[in-house]
């Protein structure tokens, strides 16, 4: 650390991304499975870059979580949103910069990016 100021902002980010993981029952959730298996494929970077992604976009309504087993190990990483009034949306295979991508098309702008989800995978 060379400032107080240099602290101060290390402080507000680490706040930042606290809040994110708080739970507020009118927010968004988003649900990243990290049982066993979903930590071995890679789930958390997923949730960090969820986590990363939802900060730097100043996201307030979103709720950022973590959760065991979802149930399906062989499409893990999975990634769980709900949006309140609306039905439940699971991604599967997710990497960061799927990650990515669910936080700008689906969160940020409403349109659910259908090519990750269980049902196109299952196909």
């Amino acid at each position: 650390m060379k400032s107080l100021a240099e602290l101060q902002a290390i402080r507000d980010k680490a706040r930042t991304q606290l809040n994110l993981r708080e739970e507020n029952p009118d927010a968004t959730r988003i649900m990243v499975g990290m049982a066993t298996c979903g930590i071995a494929a890679g789930a958390r970077p997923v949730l960090n870059a969820l986590v990363e992604e939802s900060a730097k976009r100043n996201l307030s309504n979103v709720t950022i979580s973590q959760t065991g087993c979802i149930g399906m190990c062989q499409y893990e990483p999975i990634v769980e949103v709900l949006v309140p009034g609306k039905e439940k949306v699971t991604y599967v295979k997710v990497t960061a910069e799927k990650a990515v991508r669910i936080i700008n098309d689906h969160i940020v702008n409403g349109q659910v990016v259908t090519e990750f989800t269980v049902g196109s995978v299952a196909k």
